[in-house]
Formats: C-alpha cells, sequence, structure tokens
C-alpha cells in the first residue's frame, strides 16, 4: 500500500517539494472522505462514482488517469482504515473553515448523485461534519444548497 501511494507522489510531482507531498495527501485524505460517502449506503452507483470522479478532477486538477488512481488509493486506504481520524486530523490541520464547509457541500453533493439520500450518507456526513467541527448551521445550510440545486429533492 506504501508502495502505491509513494508511486503515485512521484508520478503526479514533477519536482518533490514537501507543499506538494502535503498537497496530495490533503487530496488523498479529501478522495478518502468522499469514498467513504460512497460507499455509506453499501451500494456503489454509476452516478456516484462519475460525481466523485468529476469532483476530484475539478478540485485538484488532475488528470482523468491520475483522478482514477487517486479514487484506487482512497478506496483501499479507505478499506484499511479503522476509523476517519487520520483523515479528519489532516484536514483539520491544513484546511481553512470554508474549505472544509465545502468540502461538506461535496458530500452532500456525492450523496444525492443517485437522486436518492440513504440514511446511512445522511449518518456518515453529519458524523464527518462534527469531526470536521462544521457548525451544524452550516452543515444544514449545505444541505439545503445541494437539495435547491437538485431542484428541491428531499431528504
Amino acid at each position: 500500500m506504501l508502495d502505491a501511494i509513494q508511486q503515485f507522489f512521484q508520478r503526479t510531482l514533477s519536482v518533490p517539494e514537501a507543499d506538494d507531498q502535503r498537497q496530495l495527501t490533503l487530496e488523498l485524505a479529501t478522495a478518502a472522505l468522499l469514498c467513504e460517502i460512497v460507499r455509506a449506503d453499501h451500494h456503489t452507483d454509476p452516478e456516484e462514482l462519475a460525481a466523485w470522479r468529476r469532483m476530484l478532477q475539478a478540485r485538484f486538477s488532475l488528470s482523468a488517469e491520475r483522478v482514477d488512481e487517486l479514487m484506487d488509493l482512497a478506496t483501499r486506504e479507505a478499506d484499511q482504515a479503522v476509523d476517519h481520524f487520520q483523515f479528519v486530523r489532516l484536514i483539520n490541520e491544513q484546511y481553512a473553515y470554508a474549505d472544509k464547509v465545502t468540502l461538506v457541500e461535496l458530500m452532500w453533493q456525492l450523496a444525492y448523485a443517485d437522486e436518492a439520500l440513504d440514511a446511512h450518507e445522511e449518518h456518515r456526513i453529519r458524523k464527518l461534519a462534527d469531526l470536521l467541527f462544521v457548525r451544524h448551521s452550516d452543515f444544514i445550510r449545505t444541505k439545503l444548497r445541494v437539495q435547491e440545486e437538485r431542484g428541491g429533492a428531499s431528504a
């Protein structure tokens, strides 16, 4: 597993500087948390996978090949993780509050990608938002914004 992560870093980085390495680690942590939303309802939906791919590509400006690698690594990391602490800790250390709210909004978008919000997805987003220290008002505001963008989809 460590070899796969190191190979990803080596292929992606032209000059391996500390800031670039940290950014990639944040990419992996972010991708792993989003993976948790995809897997929350115990059903991997093609719409959710496509949305996850688009999110990572847009947020991190990676090629399709690099996004596929990142998704694969994130899935393996999430499979092997006992809890979310390693991902959440890094994001809490490096992301500004607004970035964490944006991440929660991405989680809602991912949960609604298949046009149905599962109770397990909502529970996982609530748990992660709490661990990211996102205020409940922002948790609700992002949910409502995503519902409105999707044409009023209800929970």
